[in-house]
């Protein structure tokens, strides 16, 4: 398993047992915190190992490369050498970076590099942490069809499948589920990032710099596009999508404690919810009462760890809208929605947008796609119901 999956499964785990932890009523409670806290442990040292392993990697194709043999092999023991490279700042030649080209001649940016830009963990990105990741493919941009059962109007059916009873000596009734197709295509994405040429010449600074701010940025647009996107030309988001459950708040410009209720009331239960929250509604969250006057937000009795409503973690997100519009506060299972990878990330340079102010742009560009494997809210299997719910409820505005 790589190292990004280990660090995700990881984070998935400690969700999981905090929530266990808020809702803990007896000692089997207890019991389950106490083995989630062993696999999560097991999985740290996983990945300290992973680490280290990668490190010695480095300093071993490090070392070689001081001694030198006379022969490039096209190793590169640091991001910052490839960037000074791409710039024309370093001795190297990109002699081997030009058989590596991607189909937009960028050069490709190696696995050890690439592994390290993409490593996200929750606490940076929401969404591709929790969701469905289906890796690119043979092309690597090509069209994924992914076949989603249609509920739409499956009441009192599962999954669109009618199941009956029989007597004995009776006839079977034949069955057959309705299905629609959800289907990714893989959009390109790039991000410029300005180094000064003094930068350029410090090849261990450039390449952390360089490393951190595409992380930012990655999470950034991506968690943007997979809230928020129209689809065109981007992901489809989670808001305004035809699956997506909106409720009418009961206050403009307010989260109260009967919007927590009814959203919750909508919800597609079964799956790791989470409430994805934006910053500006965190006042009114940390002092929400219900009908007993009891405070309703529940702060983590672990550092680093998120709140909880409803026994349900709440995740503070920097691209969510601000309060009192749509989106706001999203009740959801994040393994509905699909994300589709492409070609992978490539790196560009160019000195010529600032030449006037010894700056030089860096282009990554990156391939992907998402949206909700639902195509609309389900109909519950209760008999004469309306009341349909998904794993996707929105705040909307008033």
């Amino acid at each position: 398993m790589k190292l990004n999956d280990l660090i995700q499964k990881r984070e998935q785990l400690r969700e999981q047992a905090n929530g266990v932890l808020l809702n803990a009523e007896d000692e089997s409670d207890l019991e389950k915190y106490d083995n989630k806290q062993g696999q999560i442990d097991r999985l740290t040292e996983q990945i300290n190992n992973k680490r280290e392993e990668r490190d010695l990697e480095k300093e071993q194709i490090k070392r070689d490369r001081i001694i030198g043999d006379g022969d490039d092999d096209g190793d590169w023991y640091e991001l910052g050498e490839m960037v000074r490279t791409l710039t024309g700042q370093s001795d190297k030649t990109t002699r081997d970076l030009e058989m590596k080209k991607g189909s937009s001649g960028g050069f490709l940016v190696p696995d050890q590099f690439r592994d390290e830009i993409l490593e996200i963990g929750p606490q940076d990105a929401v969404i591709r942490p929790r969701a469905t990741v289906i890796p690119a493919g043979d092309p690597a941009d090509s069209e994924v069809t992914i076949p989603a059962v249609d509920q739409s109007n499956s009441k009192g059916v599962y999954s669109g499948v009618t199941v009956e009873w029989i007597e004995e000596g009776g006839e079977k009734p034949e069955t057959e589920p309705s299905f629609r197709r959800v289907s990714l295509k893989p959009n390109e994405v790039a991000a410029h990032v300005p180094v000064t040429n003094k930068l350029l010449r410090n090849s261990q600074a450039v390449g952390q710099y360089v490393r951190r701010v595409l992380q930012l940025a990655i999470a950034a647009s991506e968690d943007h596009a997979f809230l928020q996107g129209d689809g065109v030309g981007k992901p489809y988001g989670i808001i305004g999508h035809a699956s997506t459950i909106e409720h009418t708040r009961d206050t403009a410009n307010e989260v109260d404690y009967d919007d927590i209720v009814e959203m919750y009331a909508r919800f597609m239960t079964g799956g790791a919810a989470v409430w994805i929250a934006s910053r500006t509604i965190l006042p009114q969250l940390m002092t929400m009462t219900d009908a007993g006057s009891n405070l309703v937000w529940q702060p983590s009795a672990r550092e680093g760890a998120p709140g909880a409503l409803l026994g349900i973690p709440v995740l503070l997100n920097e691209r969510a809208p601000t309060l009192g519009d749509t989106g706001d506060l999203i009740l959801a299972d994040l393994s509905y929605y699909l994300i589709k990878d492409g070609s992978p990330l490539e790196l560009e340079a160019s000195e010529h947008v600032h030449f006037t102010k010894n700056k030089t742009v860096i282009k990554a560009s990156w391939n992907t796609d998402g949206q909700s494997w639902l195509t609309t809210p389900l109909l519950p299997e209760h008999e004469d119901s309306d009341h349909t719910v998904s794993p996707f409820v929105v705040l909307e505005e008033r």
